[in-house]
């Protein structure tokens, strides 16, 4: 337990504590800044005299001396009068407010909500001054102002002499001819789709579409489903193992359920295959393990121009597998990756992407969607490279041995 004289010890400090607290309250309410321990200079924003006096008198004035002549009642009085914003001060030493009735029991949070919610339902409305009646406006109407000069005068029509010739021949058109003319002259705002296109395709406009008239949705044009793959998977197999010299160019697009196997038979009959030029497997499942199989193949084979393997489920790391096989032979023009199970390829499969094309002599065309400028700004560039040295080369304005492993 705590000795009595523990008790007006720890009262004492507390007092003191508060004292200095609302001293601090004090001076910041009005921005004292103190420059010495015997000066302070005040920030406050003030008349030119104070009780009569100039600020000069008051600028040797110490604030803490002012502060100590004050008792613990009258300091607790002037700072009821500030509510300073100094957030390293608590809450409660912020606020004006001072309640020292004490507690008369425990917080029924309850109890209270019904309290208010009673009290709110039994006290009546304030009445109104003047009662209100459907349709009368109560209180003064509000007008807006007129508008400035400047606005009025950028409204008025503003006349243009486009001589006799213009003018007899603008008043006498009808409102097609006027509705061409202004398609001719590139005034899109002037009217809507439907009339801009018949202006340029010279059909006539259409029939109630004035200058206020609005485009109605049209029917879509119904084009017929696109016939489904009848391609024959094994005979396309034998084909290329054959190396038919007619068979050059292989779809197998859109055909769902190819085993593994008929996959591994065609990459292994494809690397000793001279006259196929073409392979599309797009949208047939093809996952990592035939990416690698087919660029076993493709390192092996030097008669393919065009590859085209998009819609499968290829990762990221299995495309960079194909593009790296292609560096082998140089004997791709076309290669095309895209939509394949990872949308993003992130920045340093992207970047490994751009070093392997740019080591590419003959690739053209690449068919991968890049997220990042660089690599797509590089591709770009080392692609129109390649097609400006092939023109050089068949032209003949290159040495026929310049592009090695590629056939003209």
């Amino acid at each position: 337990m705590m000795a009595d004289g523990d008790e007006t010890m720890a009262e004492t400090v507390e007092e003191t504590y508060e004292t200095e607290v609302r001293r601090k309250i004090v001076k910041t309410k009005f921005k004292i800044e103190e420059t010495s321990s015997t000066t302070t200079t005040t920030t406050m924003t003030t008349p030119a005299k104070l009780y009569g006096k100039d600020l000069s008198v008051y600028e040797d004035i110490d604030v803490d001396t002012l502060l100590d002549k004050l008792t613990p009642e009258e300091i607790n009085i002037l700072a009821k009068e500030v509510d300073p914003d100094d957030s390293f001060l608590p809450p409660s030493q912020r606020t004006s407010y001072d309640c020292d009735k004490q507690p008369t029991g425990p917080l029924n949070r309850k109890q209270l909500i019904e309290h208010i919610n009673r009290e709110a339902i039994e006290t009546p409305d304030i009445p109104e001054l003047k009662p209100y009646v459907a349709g009368v406006i109560r209180g003064k109407k509000w007008i807006p102002p007129p508008p400035p000069k400047k606005e009025i005068e950028a409204d008025e029509k503003i006349a243009v002499d486009l001589g006799d010739e213009y003018e007899q021949a603008l008043t006498h058109a009808t409102q097609e001819e006027i509705i061409d003319l202004a398609a001719i002259l590139g005034f899109h705002s002037m009217m809507n789709q439907d009339q801009y296109h018949a202006s340029l395709l010279n059909k006539g406009q259409p029939v109630g579409l004035g200058w206020d008239g609005i485009t109605k949705a049209s029917k879509p044009k119904i084009f017929p489903m696109d016939p489904p793959n009848d391609a024959d998977v094994d005979d396309s197999i034998r084909r290329v193992q054959n190396d038919d010299p007619k068979f050059i160019d292989l779809n197998w697009n859109n055909i769902k359920n190819i085993s593994d196997e008929k996959f591994n038979n065609l990459f292994e009959a494809l690397e000793n295959n001279t006259h196929l030029e073409t392979l599309a497997l797009a949208n047939t499942g093809m996952t990592d393990r035939g990416a690698d199989r087919l660029a076993q193949a493709l390192e092996k084979n030097s008669q393919l121009r065009v590859v085209n393997v998009e819609s499968n489920v290829i990762s990221p790391l299995g495309v960079v597998r194909l593009i790296k096989s292609l560096l082998k032979q140089n004997s791709v023009e076309e290669f095309r990756a895209t939509n394949q199970r990872t949308q993003i390829l992130g920045n340093k499969i992207e970047m490994e992407i751009t070093q392997l094309i740019e080591k590419n002599p003959t690739i053209l065309r690449l068919g991968l969607h890049l997220e990042y400028n660089d690599a797509r700004h590089r591709i770009a560039t080392h692609l129109q490279r390649n097609i400006d040295t092939i023109r050089r080369y068949r032209t003949g304005k290159l040495p026929r041995n310049y592009l090695v492993g590629y056939i003209a």
